[in-house]
């Protein structure tokens, strides 16, 4: 049974961090695309960043202020967030599929998800 299990999130202040981890188990996802994607209320879940074979994918909202890296040994990526703002409040999830460069973004490119983890940012 393939799952992602994620761990990290929470409170943070307007330009603190947090980091999000993300474990998978049940097969190898070397070679798989691992990444983010968040859903804040009354919207829709939105790409957040991906890493696939070295390759780093990001959002515009999030970029230069947000890693993504992985370990393949331990199937496990991390999203770091830094200079967090307001509109960065969400449930993030981890996802993992066997996606292409230009369907990074597509949700139904990613057939594991995570269960969502809150991350709520305060002024």
């Amino acid at each position: 049974q393939v799952q992602l299990v994620q761990s990290g999130g929470g409170l943070v202040q307007a330009g603190g961090s947090l980091k999000l981890s993300c474990a998978g188990s049940g097969r190898t996802f070397n070679n798989y695309a691992m990444g983010w994607f968040r859903q804040a209320p009354g919207k829709e879940r939105e790409f957040v960043a991906s890493i696939r074979i070295g390759n780093t994918y990001f959002a515009d909202s999030v970029k230069g202020r947000f890693a993504i890296s992985r370990d393949n040994a331990k199937n496990t990526v991390v999203l770091q967030m830094n200079a967090l703002k307001l509109e960065d409040t969400a449930v993030y999830y981890c996802a993992a599929g066997f996606t292409t460069a230009q369907n990074m973004a597509l949700m139904k490119t990613y057939p594991y998800w995570g269960r969502g983890t809150q991350v709520t940012v305060s002024s």
